[in-house]
């Protein structure tokens, strides 16, 4: 769970529009993944590229982003962007990024300050890149099943967007303590 400052390189594959585009799924017949996009622009805006081989639910990974954006005040100017991809891809990011050779679970690159937000001016808060691949893997190590382990390893991104650490135990216990409490709040907000 690491936080980078450089922007990954984007594919291309999201367009911002109005209302939800969801994209077929890939799957491993098809050869390489087709990306799913995911836009949903009431009030925060949230992209969801799916760029690999995986089932995910990117409407479930907007409306997270949304409600951790919301919870935590961020100025509805700044846009969150979230990839999903395979290791290949995310094990070359964390090479470049954070000079690990493996992929990693999420890495988080922040782009706009919340506090340098002009009012109505649109800005991007930055990326989340999640590898469901490397969190399906390590659920069951946390005792979790994948999709919640994609839930934590969201929130746990956009923390790092908005300046979170877990470097010292301090700044651990408050991020993980907030992590658990934004989780907790979109489980209770989840229709049943």
């Amino acid at each position: 769970m690491e936080s980078a400052s450089p922007e990954p390189s984007r594919s291309g594959a999201a367009t911002h529009t109005s209302g939800t585009a969801v994209q077929g799924p890939a799957t491993a017949d098809d050869g390489p993944p087709r990306p799913h996009v995911a836009v949903d622009t009431a009030p925060h805006t949230v992209t969801v590229v799916d760029d690999q081989h995986r089932s995910v639910d990117p409407e479930r990974l907007t409306r997270l982003g949304r409600h951790v954006l919301h919870r935590l005040h961020v100025p509805v100017e700044l846009e969150l962007s979230i990839t999903c991809v395979d290791r290949g891809p995310m094990g070359e990011l964390n090479a470049i990024h954070m000079g690990e050779p493996a992929p990693t679970d999420v890495l988080a690159f922040p782009i706009d300050d919340v506090d340098q937000v002009v009012t109505g001016v649109p800005g991007l808060l930055g990326d989340v890149v999640l590898c469901p691949q490397v969190a399906a893997d390590q659920a069951g190590d946390h005792d979790r099943t994948p999709q919640a382990e994609l839930d934590l390893l969201l929130v746990h991104g956009i923390l790092h967007l908005l300046g979170h650490d877990h470097a010292h135990a301090e700044e651990r216990d408050r991020m993980f303590g907030l992590t658990d409490e934004l989780l907790a709040t979109f489980a209770d907000s989840v229709p049943r």
